[in-house]
């Protein structure tokens, strides 16, 4: 179940400049947005037949990049100066049963704080809406509202991802990755193994233009991450797109990778 959320600008409190790489900050504020539920959060967890093994987070949902009407980067200092007074923001949730009272009622009036020790601004939500969902079919066009992420290990047993655009359209690891990845989520998910024909093709309708997001910035945890924006039409079942739709196509979604429109 997908949102569109309009966020109010309070440029009053730190101003309107944010890091260039926001992403990681805004998993992190989705995550302290859902634990502030505390009891609620695993009633839901449990309604929609998901189970946390081991401590481990929930993680099926992938949210955009800000849609953001008048910017400028400010390329000196690496940041990003927000000249709108509102924007907006979609977050896409696998599960559905529940979710559109649960989401809202955690959402609805909320006022958070987005940045790091240099550059934050301060949002409050103006307004939740549910994104109706589209239908689902074999072939599906999208395009990205946040890059795809896409790895595997190579024969040395190192971790390795497409070098530019020509090997994320065309080698066939990529479609491998991105099929057992969402063949994954539809275990973790539904308890079950995918017992239909496993299948992934796609066709970039756009050259795939290479974004470098930097994690944890100016952390000794600092990693920097190559995903990739474009339209694209995907091939796969439907149920299997749902999952690409919802939750994100390829990894890291949770972190904001893999956010999908329909065109």
């Amino acid at each position: 179940m997908r949102f569109n959320l309009t966020l109010r600008v309070n440029a009053r409190k730190y101003g309107r400049i944010l890091p260039l790489n926001y992403q990681y900050e805004m998993s992190a504020v989705i995550y302290k947005i859902l634990a502030s539920s505390s009891g609620d959060f695993a009633t839901w967890l449990h309604e929609n037949g998901f189970r946390m093994d081991n401590g481990k987070q929930f993680k099926l949902f992938t949210f955009s990049q800000f849609n953001i009407p008048n910017r400028r980067i400010l390329t000196q200092s690496n940041q990003l100066e927000l000249l709108s007074d509102s924007v907006q923001w979609q977050i896409s949730f696998l599960p559905e049963n529940s979710t559109q009272n649960f989401i809202e009622g955690l959402f609805q009036n909320c006022v958070f704080e987005l940045g790091n020790k240099e550059s934050k601004v301060e949002f409050e939500v103006e307004s939740i809406e549910v994104v109706p969902p589209p239908e689902f079919q074999e072939s599906m066009v999208y395009n990205t509202l946040s890059p795809i992420f896409v790895s595997c290990v190579d024969e040395n047993g190192r971790d390795h991802y497409p070098k530019d655009s020509h090997e994320f359209k065309t080698s066939e690891w990529v479609k491998e990755r991105l099929l057992s990845n969402l063949v994954d989520k539809y275990f973790a998910f539904y308890g079950r193994e995918f017992q239909d024909e496993k299948y992934l093709n796609f066709i970039t309708l756009t050259e795939p233009k290479s974004k470098l997001v930097t994690i944890k910035s100016g952390t000794n945890e600092q990693t920097r991450l190559r995903g990739f924006e474009c339209k694209i039409v995907v091939s796969a079942p439907p149920e299997l797109q749902r999952l690409a739709y919802d939750s994100g196509l390829g990894a890291l979604n949770s972190q904001g990778f893999g956010c999908l429109e329909v065109l």
